[in-house]
């Protein structure tokens, strides 16, 4: 009979690193309109559509943002486990989420409620609700949750 050689198997730590900050006069996020004018501070330059995760604490003060995923020029695979990363490891007690439309048109697309309905589902068996998810336009947003998809 073969002996089979030893797997080795890495001992990890887990680290959230910041990268950079910024300030937000706000505080904190009551409003899909406060939302809003946050992400229009990080969405508002990309030319591709990027989508975003803001983990809030639990008086909803902002604690971290992330940017999940850059997609193409009018598409953005985002899934959920890439999204919870950053919410659990930011210690969150709930999140917000958004992306921007490129094209200006801040209207949802079918993807956009799919990917809301499934961040729901992930956060009910987490234990970490989605407050939002916001559609950036240009000068103008939709908040899902206003839109009655949460």
């Amino acid at each position: 009979m073969k002996e089979k050689s030893a797997k080795r198997v890495n001992i990890v730590s887990i680290k959230l690193v910041k990268e950079s900050s910024l300030l937000y006069k706000e505080r904190a996020i009551r409003t899909p309109e406060d939302g809003y004018s946050l992400m229009k501070q990080i969405l508002g330059d990309f030319d591709r559509e990027a989508f975003i995760v803001i983990s809030l604490d639990t008086k909803n003060q902002p604690t971290s943002i992330n940017i999940c995923h850059i997609g193409s020029l009018n598409a953005s695979i985002v899934h959920p486990r890439e999204v919870m990363k950053s919410v659990i490891l930011s210690n969150g007690a709930s999140f917000i989420v958004g992306h921007n439309h490129p094209s200006g048109n801040p209207t949802p697309s079918r993807e956009d409620i799919e990917v809301t309905k499934r961040l729901v589902e992930t956060g009910k068996i987490i234990g970490i609700d989605l407050l939002d998810h916001i559609i950036v336009g240009d000068n103008s947003y939709v908040s899902l949750k206003e839109k009655g998809y949460l």
